[in-house]
């Protein structure tokens, strides 16, 4: 692989993409490698360095995960027990929560639970955990489904402080990162790092990068509040693909947590899931990772556990995204493919949208509101802010152009509920939204 061009290809698509600074570490052929460009914070003329913490957002959970399955190895957690046999409280005001939902549902997405609470009243993760499901309306029982949710990291979160008697960031920084040789950085809470890069809202257009600070809050810690350089996330990328010697976790817990779960379909995100993971399937091969967004920033890990080869890309401008889509051809044409999804390959066949397609469909407290436009067209609204264009295609998939940028990237669909053929759900961005008249069927 030509590392020099593929530092000099990683700085033009950085200048491209008005990024203001990037990290990219790889491990391939017993070797690791890393590069750095730009600012850690635009303007200011310090440099981005290998050392460089950036928020990683989502890519926390395969911490958490982590940390918890190492749990599950010592015979502190159960995967497939009842939550309630560790969280007694949560029997209490949400019985069937508690005795249907486990550890692998929450791990893997498939507990049928929202994205977000919409109203945070505390700062105890407890209580937090506790209030989310007081009051929520299932996207659909247990393990029949995926839709992809912070609470249920939240809830990860809890369980990982009541069996440990830490709280979720001590238990991270004892149980996973000092053995890894890495020290915790938070971008949230009383242990806040100051010096933690800073994040973008870039205007690619217009070539404007504005700093913008984290909004997350300390209760949400579990689901995202880590940062991490390139290589601290190559360093989780090879424990996990279980090629870096090291007592921290067994390889029979590493193969299950790479392992495909039944019903996770994480349409819009990933070809699969597993516990912590996302799958990516590329030329026979199956990679593994997770993507993360925090305000401004777009993390990337992926590793491939048979090769021992791991990529992670950190970027702190909100255009990230669309700067990895283009690194993984680089990295392709450079002879490391890299696995990431694609979606659909084509959408040949389009289709009238069917009876059932309009109207109001949530998740938790947000609103995905769909109406008939013209040419066979639908348009999305999302808690009544435009959103997208929708053209359906057979299989009830459909083409999305974003309201705001015009980009046709993404790509989404309605599923059917096998009860009676009527479309119960709308799923965009792994995210389902049932439709409002079936809630209570759920709940």
């Amino acid at each position: 692989m030509n590392w020099n061009r593929i530092h000099r290809r990683l700085v033009m698509l950085g200048e491209d993409h008005c990024v203001p600074g990037a990290q990219l570490a790889v491990h391939h052929g017993g070797e690791t490698r890393h590069c750095e460009f730009g600012e850690v914070e635009h303007g200011t003329g310090r440099p981005m360095t290998a050392d460089s913490k950036i928020p990683i957002g989502s890519i926390t959970k395969t911490f958490t995960a982590a940390v918890a399955m190492i749990l599950v190895a010592d015979g502190d957690l159960e995967l497939d027990a009842p939550l309630a046999d560790s969280l007694p409280e949560l029997d209490q005001v949400a019985r069937e929560l508690g005795t249907e939902l486990t550890l692998r549902h929450l791990l893997s997405h498939t507990g049928g639970l929202p994205s977000d609470p919409d109203d945070i009243r505390t700062t105890s993760l407890r209580r937090h955990a506790i209030e989310a499901c007081r009051d929520l309306n299932p996207l659909h029982s247990p393990g029949e489904g995926f839709s992809y949710s912070n609470i249920g990291y939240v809830l990860t979160g809890h369980l990982i402080e009541v069996v440990t008697g830490m709280s979720w960031r001590e238990a991270v920084e004892t149980i996973l990162l000092r053995p890894l040789g890495l020290s915790g950085h938070f971008v949230v809470g009383p242990h806040a790092d100051a010096s933690v890069v800073t994040g973008h809202a870039v205007n690619a257009t217009l070539r404007r990068a504005v700093p913008v600070e984290q909004s997350l809050t300390a209760v949400d810690a579990p689901a995202g509040a880590l940062a991490a350089s390139a290589l601290d996330l190559v360093a989780l990328g090879r424990l996990l693909a279980g090629k870096r010697l090291t007592a921290v976790v067994d390889p029979a817990t590493l193969v299950e947590m790479r392992t495909p779960v039944r019903r996770a379909e994480p349409f819009g995100m990933a070809d699969g899931w597993g516990l912590g993971l996302a799958l990516y399937h590329q030329e026979g091969t199956t990679w593994v990772g997770h993507d993360g967004t925090g305000d401004g920033t777009s993390c990337h890990l992926r590793f491939d556990a048979d090769s021992g080869s791991v990529v992670a890309l950190t970027c702190n401008g909100s255009s990230g995204f669309a700067m990895w889509r283009e690194l993984v051809g680089e990295l392709h044409a450079a002879g490391l493919p890299v696995g990431d999804y694609h979606g659909p390959h084509r959408l040949t066949k389009p289709i009238t949208p069917p009876p059932g397609c309009t109207g109001s469909f949530l998740n938790g407290d947000t609103e995905y509101a769909v109406r008939a436009a013209e040419r066979k067209e639908l348009l999305l609204t999302v808690d009544g802010e435009p959103f997208a264009d929708l053209s359906l295609f057979d299989g009830l998939i459909f083409a999305m152009r974003d309201s705001e940028t015009g980009d046709t990237s993404q790509t989404g669909r309605f599923l059917r509920d096998p009860a009676d053929g009527g479309i119960g759900w709308i799923q965009i961005g792994g995210r389902l939204a049932r439709r409002r008249d079936r809630v209570q069927e759920v709940a």
